[in-house]
């Protein structure tokens, strides 16, 4: 096993953009678009008050349908997306949207279990290789 120095940390990150994802996921079930919101700090030009608004972002979905209609999800750390299993599988494959839910949920229950360390503790060293080139 890698050790990673703040293990709780990067499962808490994690476990929140699965946690987005699955709330993603619903809200395109039920027809509904998903928006994702973030605290951003401003200043006032004229006055030079720093406030704190509430702002919209974009959250790029890690699933999609594949040619044969199933539904494809890739688990990312970040721009990096994780290596699932052995031999370099890196993407689950389902076939209606209720596993898809039950296997986001699972997920996230992996997640906060630890099960997905070694994966994570991967992409961070892949990361940091990049920037060190």
């Amino acid at each position: 096993m890698i050790y990673l120095a703040d293990n709780k940390l990067c499962r808490k990150k994690l476990a929140e953009k699965l946690q987005e994802q699955l709330a993603c996921f619903e809200a395109q079930q039920r027809g509904d678009v998903y928006i994702a919101k973030r605290l951003q700090r401003v200043t006032d030009p004229a006055t030079g008050v720093r406030d704190t608004i509430e702002v919209q972002r974009r959250v790029r979905e890690w699933y999609w349908t594949n040619e044969n209609g199933k539904l494809n999800l890739a688990v990312k750390y970040g721009a990096t997306t994780l290596t699932l299993a052995k031999g370099g599988k890196n993407a689950i494959e389902v076939s209606t949207a209720s596993e898809m839910l039950n296997t986001l949920k699972a997920l996230i229950s992996a997640t906060a279990n630890g099960e997905l360390d070694d994966a994570i503790a991967e992409a961070s060293i892949k990361t940091r290789k990049a920037f060190s080139k």
